[in-house]
């Protein structure tokens, strides 16, 4: 399985922001569209990646006035990506070992998708549903 696999299934729709949204403006647009991560974008390059744990983070160490603050001011720069031909298994060990929740998806420098550990988990478990079901095909045959 691949993450082209993944993005097949859920689709390629990537939520950005730029750097100067404030984290309150960022945290109603994560509840409203119901995801836990938005890619901070320059134009056409990925420059960071701003998630509910960031903005966590920077509440715990700012107080209320945080809030304020520009997402450029808490998002994770060091910003790991993967391709949509990156296996599964390579994502699961990236997200593991740098305990990364969501990780945005580049083809030829352009974004194209995310990829989050609920995607992951979806997928695997479907992967395990698939093959119980073939076992039980193949021993009831």
């Amino acid at each position: 399985m691949y993450v082209k696999d993944i993005l097949g299934g859920k689709g390629n729709d990537v939520f950005t922001v730029s750097r100067e949204t404030t984290v309150v403006e960022l945290a109603k647009v994560l509840v409203g569209r119901r995801i836990g991560a938005a890619v901070v974008a320059d134009g056409d390059t990925v420059v960071g990646v701003v998630s509910e744990r960031d903005i966590v983070h920077c509440l715990a160490e700012q107080g209320a006035g945080a809030v304020e603050r520009a997402v450029a001011d808490v998002m994770t720069a060091d910003v790991k990506t993967v391709s949509p031909d990156t296996t599964i298994d390579d994502v699961m060990a990236l997200m593991t070992r740098r305990r990364i929740r969501h990780l945005p998806v580049l083809e030829d420098g352009k974004l194209t998708g995310i990829v989050s550990i609920g995607d992951v988990v979806k997928d695997r478990i479907a992967s395990v549903e698939r093959e119980a079901s073939q076992l039980r095909e193949y021993i009831t045959a």
